[in-house]
């Protein structure tokens, strides 16, 4: 495995029950890139993501990370390695502060997680931390608001800084920008661009143009299977691409 590609997965299949979710798909993600998977609903996007996570273990193929096969691990090593995930449903607490979301993220590394007989001023000490992570999803004023109350794009930063706090080597990012409106989808992809420095991202999106803008390649799946792979300006020239993702009729 080349030192520039972190990610490896070699005839990666997923069957449910006879249905062949995931079918012999090999991904090789640069280090440091911005990587997307796109493709049509039921083209196995979510499931090569919870493949990747070890939510499914996968019927067939090998999964590599930094050189290492990590095809039989449980998620929270693949978390411990660097490798960290958001989901499409919101997942932060809904009732506490930005903060306190924030602070949560980070107890992991002060290994008191499960210390809840301590007083919450023991927190205190990843104060400067959580704000810095808050300042750079640009939700700083929002610091003492319940994040029930945010807006549903500044949820999104919220997670994004979530899971900055736990340091990864590798963000998936699963579909970022659903739901968000024009404006939400900007901030995002600046946002995603922005945090990617020194980082590799993998991303699930729908929304073509921030894929065309951001992505410095592009996986496309159909059937669970790659039916191309490139710079967007080449994998949307493609015929195939055009019939199975945009419609024939895309010009």
């Amino acid at each position: 495995m080349s030192q520039d590609i972190i990610l490896e997965t070699q005839g990666l299949t997923k069957e449910f029950k006879g249905f062949v979710a995931v079918n012999n798909v090999d991904l090789r993600v640069r280090r440091g890139s911005i990587h997307a998977l796109i493709g049509p609903n039921g083209a196995g996007k979510t499931t090569v993501f919870n493949l990747l996570t070890k939510f499914h273990a996968p019927s067939r193929g090998r999964i590599v990370h930094d050189g290492e096969d990590i095809t039989g691990m449980k998620p929270a090593d693949i978390a411990r390695r660097g490798v960290v995930r958001s989901f499409q449903i919101s997942a932060v607490f809904p009732h506490l502060t930005v903060l306190e979301n924030v602070r949560v993220a980070l107890q992991r590394k002060l290994g008191t997680a499960f210390h809840f007989w301590k007083s919450e001023r023991s927190l205190n000490v990843l104060d400067d931390r959580a704000r810095e992570l808050i300042e750079a999803v640009n939700l700083s004023e929002y610091e003492t608001t319940p994040v029930v109350e945010l807006a549903y794009g500044r949820k999104r930063a919220l997670e994004i800084a979530t899971t900055m706090a736990l340091e990864p080597e590798m963000m998936l990012l699963d579909e970022p920008m659903a739901g968000m409106g024009h404006e939400d989808v900007g901030r995002t992809a600046a946002l995603i661009s922005r945090v990617a420095a020194g980082r590799t991202v993998l991303m699930v999106e729908h929304n073509l143009s921030v894929v065309a803008d951001l992505c410095d390649t592009i996986t496309v799946l159909q059937r669970g299977e790659i039916l191309a792979e490139g710079p967007y300006e080449e994998v949307s020239r493609d015929p195939r691409v055009r019939e199975a993702y945009m419609g024939s009729g895309h010009d």
